[in-house]
């Protein structure tokens, strides 16, 4: 039986969470990769063909991660979340909240920024038009947003914000990690655990 009277399944994310949750940060992670890659190689013709491969490639999971984050919120609103363990400070509560809505937020920005920035149909680098049809992973084309076609102002700030936002998400991905390992390593709570997969129950303190 677990402490303070929970069951071990109240302590666990759901299994839809579980999978979500990793299938999301193993594409978000290849995505960061991809972009970086991707700006730099846009410039040399060594490597231009295969960065606008790439940036197809970037467009198809960027528009697969959006629907995984609507999915991923529409559930986490309808089904319980673990609660942080009893000895977690109120501050600590606090800022995890907030970084999981930051989080929810940025899942959804960041790819819905870059689906309005193709279908302006606009290069910002450039400042010329491009007429290049999103092909979701050469199955089918992706339509375009209506009405932002050849929206060059539009187009150069929500390229910014693309950009800015992924930034921050790295970074925020890289404190999310930071607390998730000291709750396991220092803390010794369940709180990783809750969203570890195959893992037995670790001896742990509320």
């Amino acid at each position: 039986m677990a402490s303070n009277g929970r069951s071990r399944r109240e302590q666990r994310y759901t299994r839809v969470a579980i999978i979500l949750h990793w299938l999301m940060a193993l594409v978000i992670v290849w995505q960061i990769w991809i972009g970086v890659w991707m700006t730099g190689a846009v410039n040399d013709p060594a490597t231009q063909a295969a960065a606008y491969e790439a940036f197809q490639f970037h467009k198809s999971l960027g528009l697969t991660l959006l629907v995984l984050a609507v999915l991923r919120l529409l559930w986490r609103l309808t089904n319980r979340v673990p609660p942080l363990p009893a000895h977690t400070p109120g501050w600590q509560k606090v800022a995890a909240r907030l970084s999981h809505y930051t989080l929810y937020a940025f899942m959804v920005l960041i790819p819905l920024s870059g689906w309005i920035y193709v279908s302006t149909g606009w290069n910002s680098d450039t400042g010329t038009a491009f007429a290049i049809p999103t092909v979701w992973f050469g199955l089918f084309e992706w339509p375009h947003i209506p009405g932002l076609d050849g929206n060059g102002p539009l187009a150069d700030i929500v390229v910014e914000m693309h950009g800015l936002l992924a930034f921050l998400l790295t970074v925020l991905l890289v404190l999310h990690v930071a607390a998730a390992l000291k709750h396991h390593f220092v803390d010794r709570d369940l709180a990783l655990w809750s969203m570890l997969p195959f893992i037995s129950r670790p001896s742990a303190r509320e």
